[in-house]
């Protein structure tokens, strides 16, 4: 039975003898149904039609769909005292992406930030021999095909190594996760923070919504709350969550300065 994928949000669904009638990713008022109404693809449809794009973004393999499809979030390639993570996942997984992944010491687990990026995750677990996939378990009921190899985190700061933690930043999903690197990829550390702190378009500041195509804004006690997340973190750079939308240089500043932008806008 086919596994089908929604083509406006790119979430793969479980096996079903015909795709579903609603996709309740885009029907939540964080994400949409395309204009032309719900339409459906699969992973075989997919192939024919995108390819892998594999290109290097500041220093990271990122790893994206060519044309866009989708949301066009890129996933990165993060080679941590942790193990090698895949940091977000694509709809397509392609030979070419799984050959660029092995060549550089395989993927030992999977981290998402947030469901609207869960897309084909068991698809690229299974390719990459059945690695676990790391999600917060507030955004559990958003799984759309369970899998064995999903393995659910709790709590607000879930540390993979000494310098490698994941950090529930809610905001945009109540488990919206943030990961920090403290060692890399580039001196000073990183924080990759998906959507739950959007890096905008002047790469100098990050935002806060709610829902970002339908311009919700969030609530400020969850900006605050994040702010003291986050607080204890260094880091210098902040990657966001497509190609080329990164703070290199002064992140950690740039984000004081968005919450208290973001805040005192609120307040106005």
């Amino acid at each position: 039975m086919p596994l089908s994928i929604c083509e406006t949000c790119g979430t793969q669904y479980a096996e079903s003898p015909a795709p579903p009638e609603h996709c309740p990713v885009c029907e939540d008022e964080r994400q949409y149904v395309g204009w032309q109404g719900q339409t459906w693809t699969t992973h075989e449809g997919l192939a024919a039609k995108y390819a892998s794009r594999l290109e290097d973004d500041a220093g990271l393999l990122g790893i994206g769909m060519s044309p866009d499809f989708a949301i066009n979030q890129r996933a990165v390639y993060l080679p941590t005292d942790a193990g090698n993570i895949l940091w977000e996942c694509v709809s397509l997984v392609t030979d070419e992406a799984i050959a660029a992944l092995k060549v550089r010491g395989g993927v030992d687990l999977i981290a998402i930030s947030h469901p609207h990026f869960y897309t084909s995750m068991v698809e690229w677990s299974e390719a990459l021999g059945g690695v676990p996939i790391l999600l917060h378990e507030a955004d559990k009921d958003w799984v759309r095909r369970p899998s064995s190899n999903i393995e659910f985190w709790s709590g607000d700061e879930h540390a993979l190594s000494g310098s490698v933690t994941l950090l529930r930043a809610g905001g945009h999903f109540p488990g919206s996760a943030v990961i920090h690197w403290k060692d890399g990829p580039r001196d000073g550390g990183a924080l990759f923070p998906g959507d739950a702190l959007q890096v905008v378009s002047d790469r100098r500041h990050v935002t806060f919504m709610y829902s970002y195509p339908n311009y919700i804004p969030m609530k400020p006690e969850e900006v605050r709350r994040m702010r003291s997340l986050v607080a204890k973190y260094a880091f210098e750079d902040v990657y966001g969550y497509t190609w080329g939308r990164n703070i290199l240089g002064g992140g950690r500043a740039a984000v004081q300065a968005s919450f208290d932008r973001y805040l005192g806008a609120i307040a106005a």
